[in-house]
């Protein structure tokens, strides 16, 4: 077992790193993942709300229909136009899932229950042809 390790130490670090960047992504809230697939699901059965944390630019440029617009810097600032949807399943957007992270911690340390990042972000969705829209 000695052996293997010293005569392959570069593919145990990788598989190291691997790990723990996994490990450190479950521990900040990001692990709730959810395909554009599943989430398009929760939006129509169970009436989840889209919460995309992109900013203005991105925004404009197009985003899922009848999203709510809180850009990352200003979520805890505007979680009170939200407080309402607590219990309601809660589906939050990025550009590619990266932001996201950071939002789903956010709002599961101010209470909400049911929050989730959509994997991949808008390039994901986009990519699954879903709609998309500018107004």
């Amino acid at each position: 077992m000695v052996e293997f390790l010293q005569q392959n130490v570069y593919l145990v670090i990788l598989a190291v790193s691997s790990g723990g960047m996994l490990l450190w992504t479950s521990l900040r809230g990001g692990g709730n993942g959810i395909s554009p697939a599943a989430a398009t699901l929760k939006i129509n059965r169970e009436n989840a709300l889209v919460i995309d944390v992109r900013e203005s630019a991105e925004w404009s440029a197009g985003h899922i229909p009848e999203a709510r617009h809180f850009a990352l810097g200003q979520l805890e600032k505007r979680l009170h136009e939200i407080d309402k949807h607590k219990d309601r399943p809660l589906i939050v957007c990025c550009a590619s899932g990266g932001r996201s992270s950071a939002a789903v911690a956010t709002l599961k340390k101010a209470g909400f229950a049911q929050v989730f990042n959509l994997a991949g972000g808008m390039a994901a969705w986009a990519e699954a042809s879903l709609p998309v829209t500018r107004k």
